[in-house]
């Protein structure tokens, strides 16, 4: 009988220390291993979507996130060339409310700081890179760059799209280009200004779309610029590109639009890779999360959120299953398969619905939008409720599914 619980989680991102997280807060015996050196103030904005939001206030770290981050009062679509509202779903007066969460925009770096407030450092060993997996009897082994290897009743793959844990349960295939190119880059306004409405606004244009919001308490703008292209051509999965690239990307757009990129500094640009949803995540001792087992496009703000998700779920599994491993990996797939299968599907649509290329097809996509909104805004536009009324602490794992409210 396994009295306490020895895991290994290779990737210190967002999910990676979500789980060490939740599995603490379970008394389970974690080691997490990151490959950077230290946590990175590098990145982008996140929106942090209720589903996600109540797992963090089940780890008890609502307040701080609260204290970095910003909330946003609608999701609103706008016309890429007018700035006309095509659709309009309110946030901070009603997703408390509707899905015991708030809506919440926050840096990464600093989700990533709040969520390691609930990990002391001595779990975990940065500069560790994982070149692979091995299983023994009923135990696991992690090997890494520095010859060095660590065993555990489990080994979890939170170490990302391109995962050295996947590739070593199910062998090494390459992510699929979607045709999405990404600009992401991240002003500094001090406040709320008047070009950037304090929402999270999805423009969208033909083959292409714009998302802008405020992160860092409204100290910043998140810009997240996608464009269509024919082929990823560079080497590295992100590029440091300029403000005239951009620009150029987006000539024609309004003006408000145009006026916030003018006050880029630092843009990256990165290509969109996929994967098709797996039948299954875990072999053995063996498992994956987050963007290891289910990459997707960020077309519904749900990379992270799932990964979040994913956590949660896995540990509260685990930790009613301590005497049979295998058992508790059936419980989580049996539960997470499913919705996070969905959610990658959805966010490729979301990426055509955004990207009609005509005029008369945008219309008619936003005539939906507004028929929709008269009867339910919270089914319009991205139409995410379905996403956010999902919650990860009703799980049960003696039933492989949600327990009653």
């Amino acid at each position: 009988m396994r009295e306490r619980l020895k895991i290994g989680i290779v990737g210190g991102g967002i999910g990676g220390t979500a789980l060490a997280a939740s599995l603490l807060q379970r008394n389970v015996e974690v080691h997490l291993f990151e490959r950077a050196e230290g946590i990175s103030e590098i990145g982008a904005g996140i929106q942090m979507t209720p589903n996600a939001v109540k797992v963090m206030k089940a780890l008890g770290l609502l307040e701080p996130m609260l204290e970095v981050g910003f909330l946003p009062n609608a999701i609103v679509g706008r016309n890429w060339r007018s700035g006309r509202v095509t659709f309009r779903t309110p946030l901070k007066e009603v997703c408390p409310t509707l899905y015991d969460a708030p809506f919440i925009h926050i840096h990464r770096a600093d989700l990533r700081r709040v969520l390691a407030s609930a990990v002391p450092e001595a779990f975990t060993r940065f500069g560790m890179t994982c070149t692979g997996v091995t299983q023994h009897g009923k135990s696991a082994v992690a090997r890494f760059a520095d010859g060095s290897s660590f065993e555990a009743d489990l080994i979890v793959g939170a170490d990302g799209v391109r995962s050295a844990v996947r590739s070593a349960l199910f062998g090494p295939e390459a992510p699929r280009f979607t045709g999405h190119m990404c600009y992401r880059a991240l002003v500094p306004v001090e406040d709320v200004v008047g070009h950037v409405s304090p929402d999270a606004s999805f423009w969208m244009g033909p083959k292409s779309h714009v998302v802008t919001y405020y992160v860092q308490g409204g100290k910043a703008v998140n810009i997240v610029a996608v464009a269509e292209t024919a082929r990823w051509v560079e080497e590295a999965w992100n590029v440091e590109s300029s403000k005239a690239e951009l620009l150029g990307a987006f000539q024609g757009w309004h003006p408000n639009v145009q006026r916030l990129f003018d006050q880029v500094e630092t843009v990256f640009k990165w290509g969109l890779f996929d994967r098709d949803p797996m039948a299954g995540w875990s072999k053995g001792a063996v498992t994956l999360l987050g963007d290891a087992a289910h990459p997707m496009l960020p077309f519904l703000s749900q990379g992270a959120a799932m990964a979040i998700e994913d956590a949660f779920v896995l540990a509260a599994a685990l930790d009613l299953n301590r005497q049979d491993i295998a058992a508790g990996l059936a419980a989580y797939e049996a539960e997470r398969l499913g919705r996070t299968s969905r959610v990658q599907l959805e966010a490729r649509e979301r990426g055509r619905t955004y990207h009609l290329p005509s005029a008369l097809s945008q219309m008619k996509r936003d005539f939906v939008y507004w028929m929709k909104s008269l009867v339910n805004p919270q089914a319009t536009g991205i139409q995410a409720n379905w996403v956010y009324e999902y919650d990860a602490r009703k799980f049960d794992p003696r039933s492989s599914a949600f327990v009653a409210a």
